[in-house]
C-alpha cells in the first residue's frame, strides 16, 4: 500500500472531479447561505450600486466586475487543491469594527461608506467560514469587488477645478488669447467649460479598474502593482488636462469651439483609450505573468468543517449590529417629512413683483422656496432634495458657485439642453452649510442626540426665462438677483435651522 497517495492532499486533479471534496461541503455551504443572508441585510446598497452602474457613465463598467472577479479566481483555481478550509469563528470579530462603521456612514447619509463597510464584513464573512489561507489565495478576486462601489463621485468639483487649471497654466505657453473664469474658459472662438463629465472622473475610474486588473494578471511583485495602481490613478489625472487644452486648440484651429463641444466626449474617450495602450506598452517589458501562481505553503492545521456554520452566524450577528441599531434609532425619531413652503423675496430695482411671491426680472421669473427637514433626519434626505430640486439631468449639466452677500456661496445648476438657472445651499445650526462630512456628522449628533430645536433647511432659488436657453446671461442675472436679495433669503434660513 503507498501511504502517500493515501494520506498526502488531493492534486489538480480533485479540480475536474463533479464531488466536492468533503472538507469543503461545509464551509462552501455555509459561505453560499451566509451571502445570500449578508445580500437580504444590505440590498438597498447593493441596489443603490446597481442604479449608479445604470444611470452613470462614469460606472457602467460595474456590471463587468463580477464576471472579472470570477475570472479571476478561476485563474487561480490550481492553488486550492494543496488546501483546505479551517473555519475560525474568531475571524468573525473583525466585523464589528465595519458594522460602527456602516452605523457611522448610515447615520451619516454617505452611501459610499454603508456599501464599503457592507463588503468589509462580506469579507469578514469569507474569512470566518473558510479561514485565512484560503481567503489569501483567493485576495486578488476579492480585492476586485472593491470596484462594485461606484466611488469616487466627491472628487468631481476638485477635478473640475485641477483641469481647468491645466488648461489655463498650458493656453498661457500658447499665444491663444484666453480668460479664465472659474470653470469657464473664453478663446475669442468661443467659450468652453468644464462640466462635471470633463472632470475626468470616469477616465480615473475606468483607469484604476482597468490597472487593477492588468496588476493581478501581469505581475506578481507587489510593488509593480503598486506602482502600476498609481499611474493609473495619475496619469488619467494629467491626460485629462492635457485633453482638454487639445479641445480648446482644436476650438481655435477651426474656428468653433461649438464644434469642437458637440463631440467632445468621443475625442476623449479616443485619447483615453490611447492613453490606456501607452500604459500597457509600458508595462510588457516587465510583465512577470509566465508560469503557475506561486503556492501557499502547507495545507494549514486541519480544520473541523461544522465550524463554519457557527462562524457564518456570528460574522452575520456582526453584520447585522448595524442595520438593527439604525432600525432602532429611526423607530425612536418622529418620521415627519420635509415641508416646503415659499420664500418671498425683496423687490430689487431691476425686478419687479410677480404672483405667488415671484420676481419678474429682465423677461425672467425668478421664485424662491425653503425645505424644512425633521431635526432628527439623516443628511442623506437633504442630499437626494437638493438633486431633485436642482433638476440634475446627466453629468454634462453646468454648474456654478454664486456668492451670497456676507460670506458663502450657493451651488447652481443649468441642465443639459434646457432653460433655466436653479440654485440651492443648505443652512444648519445658523450657518451655510455643504454637501461634506463635517455638515453630515454635525446633524448626525443632532438626530442621535435629540431635542435639536431646529433641523437642516434648503433654500431653492429658481430662475426660468422666457425666451431660448442662455446660459451666461441666466447666471449673470441669477447673480445679481441674490447680490440684492441673498441677505434676507440666508437670514431666514439661518433662523430656521435654529428654531421652528
Amino acid at each position: 500500500m503507498n501511504a502517500v497517495s493515501k494520506a498526502g492532499p488531493a492534486g489538480p486533479e480533485a479540480l475536474t472531479s463533479p464531488a466536492v471534496p468533503a472538507g469543503w461541503r461545509w464551509p462552501l455551504a455555509a459561505l453560499g447561505l451566509g451571502t445570500l443572508a449578508w445580500l437580504a441585510l444590505f440590498f438597498e446598497e447593493a441596489a443603490h450600486a446597481v442604479s449608479i452602474w445604470e444611470s452613470s457613465a462614469a460606472y457602467n463598467h460595474g456590471w463587468l466586475i463580477l464576471p472579472i472577479a470570477v475570472w479571476l479566481a478561476w485563474t487561480r483555481r490550481r492553488r486550492l487543491p494543496a488546501l483546505r478550509p479551517v473555519p475560525t469563528p474568531a475571524f468573525a470579530l473583525l466585523g464589528l469594527p465595519a458594522a460602527v462603521l456602516w452605523l457611522l456612514a448610515e447615520r451619516m447619509g454617505v452611501m459610499e461608506g454603508r456599501q464599503f463597510a457592507a463588503l468589509g464584513l462580506f469579507y469578514a464573512l469569507v474569512l470566518a467560514t473558510l479561514g485565512w489561507r484560503v481567503s489569501l489565495a483567493m485576495a486578488a478576486p476579492l480585492a476586485y469587488l472593491v470596484f462594485l462601489v461606484p466611488f469616487g463621485a466627491f472628487t468631481v468639483p476638485a477635478l473640475q477645478v485641477i483641469t481647468a487649471r491645466m488648461v489655463d497654466v498650458m493656453l498661457d505657453w500658447t499665444a491663444i488669447p484666453h480668460y479664465v473664469d472659474d470653470l469657464l474658459i473664453e478663446i475669442p472662438e468661443g467659450t468652453f467649460y468644464i462640466a462635471e463629465a470633463c472632470a475626468g472622473l470616469r477616465f480615473i475610474i475606468a483607469a484604476l479598474a482597468f490597472g487593477a486588473l492588468y496588476a493581478f494578471v501581469m505581475f506578481r511583485s507587489p510593488w509593480r502593482r503598486a506602482t502600476v495602481m498609481a499611474l493609473a490613478l495619475a496619469v488619467p489625472v494629467l491626460a485629462n488636462g492635457v485633453r482638454a487644452f487639445g479641445l480648446v486648440v482644436l476650438g481655435h484651429w477651426w474656428g468653433s469651439a461649438a464644434a469642437v463641444d458637440a463631440d467632445h466626449l468621443i475625442y476623449g474617450w479616443g485619447f483615453f483609450s490611447v492613453v490606456i495602450l501607452l500604459l500597457i506598452l509600458a508595462g510588457l517589458p516587465f510583465r512577470q505573468d509566465g508560469g503557475p501562481f506561486p503556492a501557499l505553503s502547507g495545507p494549514g492545521a486541519p480544520g473541523r468543517p461544522l465550524m463554519a456554520l457557527p462562524a457564518a452566524l456570528l460574522a452575520l450577528l456582526a453584520a447585522a449590529a448595524g442595520p438593527a441599531v439604525a432600525a432602532r434609532l429611526d423607530a425612536g425619531a418622529a418620521a415627519t417629512p420635509p415641508r416646503e413652503v415659499a420664500l418671498p423675496l425683496p423687490v430689487p430695482t431691476f425686478c419687479e413683483a410677480g404672483p405667488q411671491g415671484a420676481l419678474l426680472c429682465q423677461g425672467a421669473a425668478v421664485q424662491a422656496r425653503l425645505v424644512l427637514f425633521a431635526p432628527r433626519v439623516n443628511w442623506d434626505a437633504v442630499s437626494a432634495a437638493r438633486r431633485a430640486l436642482t433638476l440634475a439631468v446627466s453629468d454634462q449639466d453646468r454648474t456654478f458657485d454664486v456668492p451670497l452677500p456676507g460670506g458663502g456661496r450657493m451651488r447652481a445648476r443649468q441642465a443639459q439642453g434646457q432653460a433655466g438657472t436653479v440654485a440651492a445651499a443648505a443652512w444648519l445650526d445658523g450657518r451655510l452649510a455643504g454637501d461634506g462630512v463635517r455638515a453630515r456628522a454635525a446633524q448626525a449628533l443632532h438626530a442621535l442626540r435629540g431635542g435639536h430645536p431646529g433641523g437642516p433647511v434648503l433654500a431653492v432659488v429658481e430662475l426660468r426665462p422666457e425666451g431660448p436657453p442662455d446660459s451666461l446671461r441666466e447666471l449673470a442675472l441669477l447673480t445679481r438677483v441674490l447680490e440684492a436679495t441673498g441677505e434676507e433669503l440666508s437670514r431666514r434660513a439661518a433662523a430656521l435651522s435654529l428654531a421652528r
